[in-house]
């Protein structure tokens, strides 16, 4: 159940989700709560036990900005502090500092206390206060042996040349020994190889279905050829029949002559000529759609024939075929197209051989260090280097604070999740996680608030 906040008996200790909104105080309150780790305070049992460095506590938030600002607020926290348990003159204790200096009796409790403030202000140069991408790349480099990094690595930013290059050589191997016939489906799809690499921009950091690259190009559109007309038949299943009731129960309505005129109702020679479409349609394999114009879908639907009939003052029943006619051509509508499976080969064709030029050249991007960590941690995967990863930052950052939680991507939520198991809520480290889902901005870089959604359920209680 939510609570409100009190930054002094927060336990420190397990997994919190702290919910603010936007002008709440979230980074006097992270810089409160730093305070107290930095002091080791907290009742018995509702903390870690024992004083941290700021190098221990790691606070993450998105953007530069915001860690720089994160940064100079908590340094400043701690240079107030020490003043004020020192007495000094001109320090100015507010009701946070006031409480926590009750909690510090005078004499050499609230010294040391003091030394311990002072001291942590000078040592927030080597403080982790990072952003996602510094973490993780920090990560990389400093356990280089269990995450399987190499110590030469050089972070490339941008990667549009290299993503260019790589669709050049998808489009030479996939693209050129086509035939004409196969040549003119790839080409209504990308005019050509600079079409084929702006298609791609925003799949090169997502991740795809496992068969997506099976085979080659010509073997995906014939995959996606093959579920598209099976589709087709398993809809054609029956409507032979249903053709024929239909032309009956609308044979009744054109005997009774004083409804033809209602222009609402399906004239007779048009009706039959649609019918004849349908059953044509569901007979002949080689026919992918029933050729029934845009106004035969709505005179023939349970929808229209109702409002005709309403229009025309008649009263006959409408039959249940004509409502499953009119779900029939919905289905049509959205049969499995050929387009996407081509353009899901491609991109993880390119996204395989991004990684060949990045390996080749000793160079990597952002997403790659979060997906790298991703797979460092995943114990299924690696093993007991996973579990030694784990635990050596765990040891060297048994305290998280993420701010701005709202914008975490699943694979960002995925990492925390291995290496502090939401969850467990183990008092022997801490994880706070803070935001407002209100504020969801960085859908961009692939944040979704169901990750967010999914960490409030794994904090709940």
């Amino acid at each position: 159940m939510a609570e409100p906040l009190n930054v002094l008996t927060l336990p420190l200790r397990g997994s919190r989700l702290i919910e603010a909104s936007a002008g709440t105080g979230k980074t006097w309150t992270i810089a409160a709560l730093v305070l107290r780790l930095v002091l080791g305070h907290g009742a018995a049992g509702q903390g870690l036990g024992r004083p941290l460095q700021p190098g221990e506590i790691l606070v993450m938030s998105f953007t530069k900005a915001a860690t720089r600002e994160l940064s100079e607020r908590i340094r400043a926290r701690l240079v107030q502090a020490a003043a004020c348990f020192r007495g000094q003159p001109g320090a100015e204790p507010d009701a946070f500092l006031n409480e926590l200096l009750a909690a510090f009796p005078a004499g050499p409790a609230r010294e040391q206390a003091a030394w311990r403030l002072a001291m942590a202000a000078e040592a927030m140069d080597d403080a982790a206060v990072l952003t996602i991408d510094a973490w993780c790349q920090r990560m990389l480099r400093e356990h280089a042996f269990d995450s399987g990094s190499l110590f030469d690595e050089e972070l490339q930013p941008g990667e549009a040349a290299l993503a260019a290059a790589a669709a050049r050589d998808y489009w030479r191997q996939q693209v050129y020994p086509l035939d004409d016939a196969a040549l003119a489906g790839v080409l209504a799809q990308w005019e050509g190889v600079d079409a084929l690499a702006k298609d791609l921009n925003d799949l090169h950091d997502k991740p795809l279905p496992a068969d997506a690259g099976q085979g080659t190009l010509l073997d995906a559109a014939a995959r996606a050829t093959q579920r598209r007309a099976e589709r087709v038949a398993e809809l054609k299943q029956g409507w032979a029949d249903r053709a024929d009731e239909m032309l009956g129960w609308l044979a009744a309505i054109w005997s009774d002559k004083k409804h033809l005129a209602r222009k609402a109702l399906p004239r007779e020679s048009d009706g039959i000529r649609w019918i004849d479409a349908l059953r044509s349609w569901a007979l002949d394999p080689a026919i992918e759609r029933p050729d029934i114009t845009k106004t035969g879908r709505l005179r023939l639907s349970d929808t229209g024939l109702r409002a005709g009939l309403v229009e025309a003052s008649a009263t006959a029943d409408v039959p249940g075929f004509f409502a499953q006619f009119e779900a029939l051509m919905e289905q049509l509508d959205n049969l499995p197209e050929v387009a996407p499976a081509l353009r899901l080969h491609a991109a993880a064709h390119v996204q395989a051989r991004m990684q060949q030029l990045k390996v080749r050249a000793g160079t990597f991007g952002f997403a790659d260090m979060l997906n790298r960590l991703d797979v460092a941690l995943d114990e299924s995967l690696s093993g007991a280097s996973a579990m030694r990863l784990r635990q050596r930052i765990l040891a060297q950052h048994p305290v998280a604070l993420i701010d701005e939680f709202q914008d975490t991507s699943p694979v960002q939520l995925r990492i925390f999740d291995r290496l502090y198991r939401i969850a467990d809520d183990d008092a022997s480290r801490v994880l706070l996680l803070i935001g407002d889902p209100k504020q969801a901005i960085y859908g961009f870089r692939g944040a979704d608030i169901y990750s967010y959604l999914g960490a409030r359920q794994a904090t709940a209680g």
